[in-house]
């Protein structure tokens, strides 16, 4: 089945999903963020694994200049049981997250955004439309020898008020895990 990707300038689907932390959140719980990172995720892919110690580092980074990240697992767990809601708490916690880590039961979320990697960005304005969508960088393996910092770019340049030159990249990673 063909999932057709948010559109850059669309808005961003609202969703009502439960977190690591006990609490459920919706994009109005970002309402006081100027950008909202939204990261397709998971627990067993080793590319989101590779990118969790950057996600950690670009939320302390810029979250005192209004960013936030949160993250969406959305892999079924039938034949992906480390994605399993009770295995996010713990990677989470092991990890030190320091942004909502959410469960998509449903697949509802990752299907209304069109999403078909972990991990994929979409990052959102103030107004929640959809800016830049793609990959973080170009090199998941080895983070010191990455030329394009693509999400640090589309967030830097946001923040000036400026246009993003390359608004979509392909996402390289796992592909998500669908039930149907």
């Amino acid at each position: 089945m063909e999932r057709k990707r948010l559109a850059i300038g669309a808005t961003g689907r609202d969703f009502k999903l439960p977190c690591v932390d006990g609490q459920t959140y919706s994009l109005g719980h970002f309402k006081n963020k100027k950008l909202l990172v939204i990261v397709f995720s998971c627990n067993h892919c080793p590319y989101v694994q590779a990118y969790e110690e950057r996600f950690i580092k670009i939320q302390r980074e810029y979250a005192e200049k209004g960013v936030g990240i949160v993250a969406i697992n959305s892999n079924e767990t039938a034949n992906y049981p480390e994605d399993r809601f009770d295995k996010m708490v713990e990677r989470a916690l092991e990890k030190k997250f320091n942004f909502p880590y959410l469960r998509d039961e449903t697949q509802e979320v990752a299907d209304a955004y069109g999403a078909h990697y972990t991990p994929e960005i979409f990052l959102l304005d103030v107004e929640r439309r959809l800016r830049y969508t793609g990959r973080i960088d170009d090199n998941w393996q080895f983070p010191d020898h990455v030329q394009s910092h693509d999400l640090i770019g589309a967030i830097e340049t946001l923040l000036v008020g400026g246009e993003i030159a390359h608004p979509e990249t392909h996402a390289v990673g796992c592909t998500i895990k669908w039930a149907k």
